[in-house]
This record gives structure tokens, C-alpha cells and sequence, in this order.
């Protein structure tokens, strides 16, 4: 086979002899395996494109195993994980299309960027599956806002979010921001996208038909980006910095156009396959396509439109320049795509066609420059069984009395404290700066349990919503896992949503670490538990693995994106109270628990001991009966118990509904105990005077924990504990502590 190498390219031998390959991650056993795929030694082009393919971004060659655990099927579930998104049906020939993806490494180097493209990548995986895309989400993790280069990151992670999304014009409606030291010099940020789609023009990415045109579409490649995928597949270092090329850069106008010629195209029917060009840009999307279809490739890269000189086929097949798609259609529909493509001023070119030789062969310059098994390339990695072993200080954790601290005296400063801690607080300083209301969709606006956006007609609507509690995780991650998903479905259906199914983005350290991988396998058991009594699959997701820096390896951070069904407009509930005279209601029941509570970390600085427990059965009792009493016209406000327990979410429905509450409560526990616990299965409820009986009534017919424990009332917070005087503060003193305190920290 002839080889069209450039100077500056290693031969096959030298890549052997001096073990190049290392430095693209490849180990000697797989490299072993790739020469037993190929026959003889792979060529630089190759041996590229074999450690793209298998790093783990893209083969997922480490969590494979973990992702079997995870349940992905269910009545709803119209297509699961493989695809660039899961789709899940809503009725009416209509489905909802999501799928959430990290870009953690980018943002750590380029935040801006890093995180800008993070969400120009999550769109293209919607669209492409034929869906229009009508709301976006985050879930970010930084360390402590007291350091200048956390700030620095924050600042330009969020701006990068609000460039793209704003431009594009997709609402941002949703998602949650943490502040802990685990994630200091590796922040986490995780874009989601929701989409709508008729039935009839679902699209998978699949390179059909022999001798059909493959087509290039989107701006010219250049060289950023190169090996992102491989980026994000190892630790970040004191080099990383030295890696900004390796960071895409994203132009949201251009994919405005691509989307919408995009969609054009799919509405013509003539589309056989679709794929962005995501991680491995060209490569994957070519070999991914190819092997979906059990077909070869060949692709012609002198083709490629180029924005730079003397580009190589190794740069051009890694190359993650945005904004680009392939896409595959019969001969004779050429013209007709080429002619949309050409009204929306979008390249389109002809770069290749498909084969039936299972291979995927590169010609550049006249020359054959690389030919590979499309099998080998993605489905014959390495799987890797790394060893588990659970962390000593697991063990040692689990004689920790959380609820042993002294008793706090001013729980009007204690509640202070706690809503002006960053992970608390309010992030109106972020999403301020996101175009929420964009498309005049969005029903509810970010700062309730989960946003809504309306389904245009129809009286549907669709809530969403991303969490984990890394610390909770951290502490046990079967338990963590379980409240992650937990918590995802109480805020859906505090919203008045059916709980659908997730999608998971699974932040993880190294996974050579036997204890990092002992917190993945657990908290995959405790969220597949979840899923399955909760009635919500995994339909797709995302793995981020080695995210580490000098002290170690993050909190585990498995987030959780859920998607749930309002059937009526009119169950829309907000976290609010709404009326004075309304009662007050707190639903499940109150432990002394405090492991990975934010009252813990504001008093030590530390997660430590276990997390709450929690029981799925109640959880799921809990959820069926709430969401029942919503549609039964008999709840005002919903608002999820989490961090800060019923002290913070008590201030919380008191800003939001800009009106006070006088509050009782009868408890054993001590006060601070029972206003700060974090103990789950927990639900603060408010209803109409002459609601609330039957509301109650309904409660416990379930045989579910609850009170009435005050009303709405005046413009002050006033809390007592068994009749003795607790918290009380005017609601305008706890919003100022509560908005201030994350500007203040950034200034």
C-alpha cells in the first residue's frame, strides 16, 4: 500500500521502534492489536485514527462494563443509548430527543471555548437525530470562589455557555452550579440539550447503501482540535496548559445555518444517514456511520474543504473543527441536497462514498494513505475489567456520627450562612446572562425545582432538570447514586411532570485508580437501582474519566439530566408560595442526617461520615402521590428538600413567592437538627385552606409522613421548634444574603 507521509511524519517503523504511539495513549497491547488487525504496522494517518477511536471518550473501553448495569428499555423508549441522542415518545406521534456530554478538559484550559463548544456539540447531536431543539442545560462543578483562577474560570465558562446558546438561539432554562476545593484546577461542565421530533423523522447515523455519495457540510476544517478526543481521555497536568490547540472553537452563527439547512434536509426525506462530526471529527463519524450500517467507507480528502495549508490526512481526520456534519444520500438526490445546502450558504461536498468492503479507506494526493477494518476501529477495542477495591477510609467513614456538633444557637445566622454558601445561593449572576425566554416557550425560568417549556399545540409540556450531590457520592457511592436520581424525579415532579428517563454524564477520576473505579461501579448500582423502581431508563449519556488534579481525584460526580411529561398546562407548579393563608405542608420524615450536608461544609469545610439514607420504595410512593395531588388541582407550590433541608427551602419558597411564612414545628429532634438535616424522601407542599384536608387525607392514604407545619403569611420567615422561637428574619433580608452572595464573591 502506498503511503502519502510528510516530512515531519514518522514512518510505520519509526512509530514501532521508538513506541510513538504512547504518546497518543495507545499501550503496547493494543498496539499489538492493531497490527494484528491491520496485517503490519499502522502508518502515522493510523495509528491517529486506531487512538482516537480507541481512547476512551470514544470506545468507552474502561465503563463498558459499567454502562451494562444501567436499565434502557421501557414502554416510552423509542430509541436508547448508540445514537447521538435517546428519544423517548410523548404521545400524539411526537417524542422528546436529549442526551447531556461533557467538556471538561477544554474548559479547564480555554474555559471560553471549552465551554462554548460543549454546547455547540450536545445541539448537533440533536439535530442530527431529525429533532428541533428547543432547550439547553448545564451542570457545572468549580472549586472554592475565594481563589482568583476559579473565578477566572467561572466567569469565562458561563460567558462561553451564554455566547453560544444566545446566538443560536436556544433557550438556557436550567441547571446547577456547585463550589467545593475537589474540583479546584479541574472544574466539570456538562451541556444538555432537550429536542422535539415527529415520529416519522427520527434519523440514525448510518452510512446505507453501497456506492452512495458521502457529504461533507459545515465550515472548512482546520487544525484545532486535534486529538480532543485523546485530551479528554487523560489526566490534566502542568503540559495541559501547552494543549490549547487540542481545544475546538465554536461559531454559533454557523451552526444556526447548519441546523437549519440541516433540518430542511431531513424534512425532505431524502436523508439515509446522519452524524456530527463530534470527538474524532471525521473519523468517528465516518467509521461510527459505516459500522451502524455493516458497510466500508472511502473518503477522498483532497475533498475536504480546508481552511488552512498543507493540511495532512492525519489532520484531517482528527481535526474537531465545529460546526460540521456528513451525511449520506442516493445519487439522485444530489442536487436537491447540494441545492439547500447552497441556499443556507453552507459548503457541501462531496467527499466519499460507501462500500462494501468494511474498511475505511483514505485517499489524498492520488494516493491510498490509509486503509482499516471499520469493525476494528470501533468495535474491537480493548475492554478493559480494572481492578476495584474499595477505599479504606470507607470503612473507617462509617462510625462518623454526623449529628454529633455542637448545638448552634442562632439558626437565623446558621440559615444565613447557608444561603449565602455559593452552592446555595442564588445563580441569578448566571443565568442572568442566558437568553431563557427565547422561542417564548419557557414557563417556568431557571430558579424553581426544574424548568418547563411548553409544546406549541398542545397543552403538553416538558420539565427538565440536572443533579447529583458529589459529596453525597463521595461519602457512599451506591447511596449517592441512588439520590441522584431521586432528587432529578422529586424536582420533575415538583414541577408537575411525569419523571420519563435520563440521560447520566458519569464524572469520574482515573480509572486506574482501583478505588475510582470501585466509586464507579457502586454508584452505576445505585442509580440502575433507582432507574428501575422509579420507571425512568437511561436512554444515553456520557463518560468523563480521569478528571484529577494535584490533591487527586473529583468527588464523583455521576449527574443526572431528567426529562419528564406535564400532560396539562394547567399542572404547571412552581417552588413559590403563592397566597397568604395558604398551609403549609412538609411531607417524609426528618433524621438527624448530615454527611455531605452544606451545613456540614459551611461548619468544617469537609464532606465526611455517610450520606442520608434512603428507601426507593417510599421515594417512588412519594413521587406517584405528589405528582397525583398536583393533578388534582390540590397543591399551590412543590419545592424539593436538598442542600440546606427545610430551613433553605422554607427561605427559598419564601423569595420566590415574595411573601413570608410563620412555621411551627413538632419534632423530637433538636432545632438545628431538624431545620438543616438533609434527609431525603422530603417534599414542602403548600395548598389552599380548604385544600389542605383533602390534601392531607390523600397523603395518608399512602401511608406518607406529614404535617401541616404553618402558613403563608406576612413578610417575615419565622420559624419555631416546639414552640420555641428558631429562625425568624424578613423574607427581604434572606433574599439580599441569598442573591448577594455569589456577586459579592466575584467582584
Amino acid at each position: 500500500m502506498a503511503q502519502q507521509l510528510t516530512a515531519k511524519e514518522p514512518t510505520a517503523e519509526q512509530i514501532a521502534d521508538q513506541r510513538i504511539y504512547t504518546q497518543f495513549g495507545v499501550t503496547d497491547y493494543e498496539f499489538e492489536l492493531i497490527c494484528g488487525f491491520l496485517g503490519r504496522k499502522p502508518n502515522y494517518t493510523e495509528i491517529g485514527v486506531f487512538s482516537v477511536m480507541w481512547s476512551e471518550h470514544c470506545s468507552y473501553k474502561n465503563s463498558k462494563p459499567i454502562l451494562k448495569k444501567f436499565p434502557i428499555t421501557g414502554p416510552r423508549v423509542l430509541m436508547g443509548p448508540g445514537e447521538g441522542a435517546g428519544i423517548v415518545d410523548i404521545g400524539d406521534n411526537q417524542a422528546v430527543v436529549f442526551k447531556i456530554e461533557s467538556h471538561n478538559h477544554p474548559s479547564a484550559v480555554e474555559p471560553y471555548q471549552g465551554a462554548a463548544t460543549g454546547v455547540g456539540g450536545i445541539i448537533r447531536d440533536i439535530f442530527s437525530m431529525g429533532a428541533r431543539p428547543v432547550a439547553l442545560l448545564n451542570s457545572l462543578r468549580f472549586g472554592r470562589l475565594e481563589n482568583d483562577r476559579v473565578k477566572y474560570l467561572f466567569e469565562n465558562v458561563v460567558s462561553g455557555i451564554a455566547g453560544y446558546g444566545n446566538c443560536i438561539g436556544i433557550p438556557t432554562v436550567a441547571g446547577e452550579v456547585m463550589f467545593d476545593e475537589s474540583y479546584e484546577g479541574n472544574p466539570l461542565v456538562n451541556a444538555m440539550c432537550v429536542g422535539l421530533i415527529d415520529h416519522d423523522k427520527i434519523q440514525r447515523g448510518v452510512a446505507k447503501g453501497v456506492g452512495n455519495p458521502v457529504f461533507y457540510v459545515g465550515p472548512a476544517t482546520g487544525r484545532d482540535g486535534i486529538h480532543g478526543a485523546t485530551f479528554a481521555s487523560v489526566e490534566l497536568s502542568e503540559e495541559s496548559e501547552e494543549k490549547r490547540t487540542a481545544v475546538q472553537v465554536g461559531d454559533p452563527f454557523m451552526e444556526k445555518l447548519v441546523m437549519e439547512a440541516t433540518l430542511e434536509l431531513i424534512d425532505s426525506g431524502i436523508v439515509l444517514g446522519i452524524q456530527d462530526m463530534g470527538a474524532a471529527g471525521l473519523t468517528c463519524s465516518s467509521a461510527e456511520m459505516a459500522s451502524k450500517a455493516g458497510n466500508g467507507l472511502e473518503l477522498y480528502l483532497d475533498e475536504v474543504p480546508q481552511r488552512e495549508t498543507d493540511m495532512t490526512p492525519y489532520e484531517m481526520m482528527l481535526s474537531e473543527s465545529q460546526e460540521r456534519m456528513l451525511f449520506v444520500v442516493e445519487p439522485q438526490h444530489e442536487a436537491q441536497a447540494k441545492e439547500i445546502f447552497d441556499r443556507w450558504g453552507i459548503i457541501c461536498a462531496k467527499v466519499g462514498k460507501v462500500t462494501d468492503d468494511g474498511r475505511l479507506r483514505l485517499f489524498h494526493k492520488g494516493e491510498e494513505v490509509a486503509d482499516m477494518p471499520v469493525k476494528a476501529l470501533v468495535d474491537e477495542c480493548p475492554v478493559y475489567e480494572k481492578p476495584s477495591q474499595e477505599p479504606a477510609s470507607f470503612a473507617a467513614s462509617a462510625s462518623i456520627d454526623t449529628a454529633d456538633f455542637t448545638e448552634i444557637n442562632d439558626l437565623t445566622g446558621a440559615l444565613e450562612k447557608v444561603l449565602a454558601s455559593p452552592t446555595v445561593a442564588s445563580k441569578e449572576w448566571v443565568y442572568s446572562q442566558y437568553d431563557y425566554m427565547v422561542r417564548t416557550s419557557t414557563a417556568v425560568q431557571p430558579g424553581s425545582d426544574a424548568a418547563v417549556v411548553t409544546i406549541d399545540g398542545t397543552r403538553k409540556g416538558l420539565a427538565m432538570t440536572t443533579d447529583c450531590n458529589g459529596r453525597y457520592v463521595f461519602l457512599d457511592p451506591e447511596v449517592g447514586g441512588k439520590i441522584a436520581v431521586a432528587e432529578a424525579a422529586r424536582n420533575i415532579v415538583c414541577s408537575g411532570a411525569e419523571p420519563l428517563a435520563i440521560t447520566d454524564n458519569l464524572n469520574f477520576g482515573s480509572p486506574e485508580k482501583p478505588e475510582v473505579f470501585w466509586q464507579l461501579e457502586k454508584s452505576a448500582d445505585g442509580m440502575s437501582e433507582a432507574c428501575r423502581v422509579l420507571d425512568t431508563p437511561v436512554i444515553g449519556g456520557n463518560v468523563s474519566l480521569y478528571n484529577e488534579n494535584a490533591k487527586g481525584a473529583i468527588y464523583p460526580t455521576p449527574v443526572i439530566g431528567m426529562v419528564g411529561l406535564v400532560h396539562d398546562t394547567d399542572h404547571i407548579t412552581t417552588q413559590g408560595f403563592k397566597k397568604e393563608g395558604d398551609v403549609i405542608i412538609l411531607v417524609g420524615e426528618t433524621k438527624a442526617e448530615f454527611g455531605g450536608s452544606e451545613l456540614q461544609y459551611v461548619l468544617t469545610g469537609e464532606a465526611k461520615g455517610r450520606p442520608p439514607v434512603i428507601d426507593l420504595a417510599t421515594e417512588k410512593t412519594l413521587l406517584n402521590t405528589v405528582l397525583g395531588a398536583i393533578q388534582q388541582g390540590l397543591v399551590a407550590s412543590a419545592h424539593d428538600l436538598s442542600e440546606g433541608g427545610l430551613a433553605v427551602a422554607l427561605a427559598e419558597s419564601c423569595i420566590s413567592g415574595r411573601i413570608g411564612a410563620e412555621v411551627n414545628v413538632a419534632t423530637e429532634l433538636r432545632a438545628d437538627h431538624a431545620l438543616f438535616s438533609e434527609s431525603q424522601s422530603r417534599i414542602l407542599l403548600s395548598a389552599k385552606p380548604e385544600q389542605a384536608a383533602a390534601l392531607q387525607s390523600l397523603l395518608n392514604e399512602q401511608g406518607l409522613a406529614n404535617a401541616a407545619i404553618g402558613t403563608v403569611k406576612g413578610g417575615s420567615l419565622t420559624i419555631n421548634i416546639n414552640g420555641k422561637s428558631g429562625v425568624a428574619a424578613p423574607v427581604q433580608q434572606l433574599e439580599k444574603v441569598w442573591k448577594d452572595a455569589i456577586p459579592c464573591l466575584m467582584k
